[in-house]
Formats: C-alpha cells, sequence, structure tokens
C-alpha cells in the first residue's frame, strides 16, 4: 500500500478493496474473486489516470514531496558503478544532507553532489532532512575543484525544502557559503548537468542546480521560495499556500515554458514512487545523452553556461 494524498482518495478506497479481496482469496475464504478483483484494477487504474490528468500547482507540490519518491541514494545506486562517496570540508565538518562523491556513469567518469532527505525516520534526522548547512555546500565546491581539476564532468541531483536556517547555520555562513557553491557552479570549465528529482527550494537548490543543463521530473517544483513562506510573507496566512503555489509558477511544465529549465523528464503514471526504476532509468537516459552531445562538442562551458544565465535575466 501507498500513502496516499488527499486528491488520491478514490484510489486509496479501490486499492484498499482489491487488497482485501486479494487477502480473502490467499485465505481461501472466497470462491472466486478474480473477475472483480480485474473489474476493480481497472477502475482503480482510470481514477488514477483521471486524478492525475490534470494536477493543480498545489498537487504537484504534494507529488513532489511525497516520501515514497525515489531520493539522492536511489538515483545513485541505480545508475553509477564504483560510487565513491567523499566527506567533510575541510574546514568545519561533514553534513551528511549533501551525498557526494565520484563514481562511472555507463563506463564514463563522473562527480555527483546531491541533496538527500532520507527515506525513514532514522535516515531523515541523519540527513537532516536534505537540508543543506554551510559545511555541505563547502563541500560540495570541493568536490566541484576536484571535478574541474581532473577534469570530469559533474551531475547534481536537487531535493530540497531549502537551506537549513538554524542559528549555527547563520552563524558559520550560511549565506556566504551558499553564494560560493553557486559561484563554483558557474565557474566550472567542465560540462554540468542539474536534476531537480523532488523540490528544488530556494537558494538551496540554486547553490548546486546553476548547470549547463538544468532538467526537472514531471512532477517536480522549482522555486524561490516554499508556498507556504510566500503566503506568510504575502498575505500573513499560510492557509493560502494553495494561492501561491499557483501564481509563483513552480512546475516543471511552467519553468520549461519561460526557458528556466531546458526538458521535463516523464514520471509513470501515479508519480515517480509508482514507478521508481522507470524513472530513474529515464533520467540515466535523458543523462546519457546530453552527455554525449557535451563530448562531441567544442564548446567553453563556462561561457556557455554565463550566456544560458544572462538570457534569462534578458528574457523576463
Amino acid at each position: 500500500m501507498y500513502n496516499y494524498l488527499d486528491f488520491e482518495k478514490p484510489v486509496q478506497d479501490l486499492e484498499g478493496k482489491i487488497l482485501e479481496l486479494k487477502k480473502l482469496a490467499e485465505n481461501g475464504e472466497a470462491v472466486d474473486v478474480g473477475d472483480e478483483i480485474s473489474r476493480l484494477e481497472k477502475r482503480s487504474r482510470d481514477a488514477l489516470r483521471d486524478a492525475y490528468k490534470a494536477l493543480t500547482p498545489w498537487q504537484k507540490v504534494q507529488v513532489a514531496r511525497h516520501p515514497d519518491r525515489p531520493h539522492c541514494v536511489d538515483y545513485i545506486k541505480g545508475l553509477f558503478n564504483d560510487f565513491t562517496p567523499l566527506a567533510g570540508d575541510r574546514n568545519f565538518g561533514e553534513d551528511q544532507a549533501i551525498v557526494g562523491g565520484f563514481a562511472r556513469f555507463r563506463g564514463e567518469p563522473v562527480a555527483i553532489i546531491g541533496q538527500e532527505k532520507g527515506s525513514d525516520t532514522t535516515s531523515r534526522l541523519k540527513h537532516n532532512f536534505g537540508s543543506v548547512r554551510p559545511e555541505g555546500y563547502r563541500k560540495a565546491v570541493r568536490l566541484m575543484e576536484l571535478a574541474d581539476r581532473f577534469n570530469i564532468p559533474l551531475l547534481t541531483l536537487v531535493d530540497t525544502a531549502g537551506a537549513y536556517p538554524g542559528v549555527g547555520a547563520e552563524e558559520r555562513g550560511q549565506a556566504e557559503a551558499i553564494a560560493r557553491s553557486t559561484s563554483a557552479c558557474l565557474g566550472l570549465k567542465v560540462p554540468s548537468i542539474s536534476v531537480v528529482i523532488g523540490e528544488g527550494g530556494s537558494g538551496g537548490a540554486i547553490a548546486i542546480a546553476t548547470a549547463n543543463r538544468v532538467y526537472m521530473l514531471e512532477h517536480a517544483i522549482y522555486s524561490v521560495i516554499s508556498p507556504e513562506g510566500a503566503a506568510s510573507i504575502l498575505w500573513r496566512d499560510t492557509t493560502r499556500s494553495k494561492d501561491a503555489a499557483t501564481n509563483m509558477k513552480i512546475t516543471a511544465q511552467d519553468l520549461l515554458e519561460l526557458k528556466i529549465i531546458d526538458a521535463i523528464i516523464p514520471e509513470p503514471l501515479g508519480g515517480a514512487h509508482r514507478g521508481a526504476e522507470t524513472v530513474i532509468a529515464a533520467t540515466g537516459d535523458l543523462i546519457a545523452k546530453t552527455m554525449k552531445e557535451f563530448s562531441g562538442a567544442n564548446t567553453d562551458f563556462r561561457e556557455q553556461r554565463r550566456e544560458k544565465y544572462l538570457a534569462m535575466g534578458r528574457s523576463l
């Protein structure tokens, strides 16, 4: 059984009935429920398709935050070989909200930096729910510098509600760390690809997402502030988060139209959590296609990145 969202209630009811019938059949308490199960499964698929065919921006926020979505560590496990994690910023300590290191992607060496939220209580506390502290961004900068030194392409996986807002993080220079990480992204001589796999929240996301190519999953979000934060600032009313989500243009479809991102990776019906292997494979295919384009191009990647972001400012 899945963790169901509010708008998935009809699907939850149908799948609950299917599960009950299957248990009765397994225990020998039902004569022949095969036809009824098939009928309910079709109704369930239709209900899921109806629910997802026209999601509102707020519903996409809910899907992007779904606890069962594949996380950074799932993509690393599914797409890369010989992953060697590196830890610490050589200044203060280790921040496990950032997972990074070097690996092989379809035989080619790559550097990987990703934000990890965790999938249960223990891992969420370990990774601080994906909210990165200054030492995490400084670790990211260290990895970027290593990638540049050894001429290795950089891949980043973005999934954070935002940088950690605690007093300790501010005392250790959170804003400066985010700015330096963003600057390091812009200054890379090697090609970089970023994929927003869940939430792309504020400067916490931009710090590792300022890449030559930026992709988003179909139901991911990318915003300068959370809908709740925007509602609190604009209307002093967090219950207006739905209005904020709509007006902020935070969905992949809106951002592609605004030319903020470069492409959308389709998700299985019902979201990435209903087909993790499928969406991870699709992400890998797009990364491979992009890396092939980069390898055959005689391009100044730093200049290309500069022009990309200057063009955004001019067009908006």
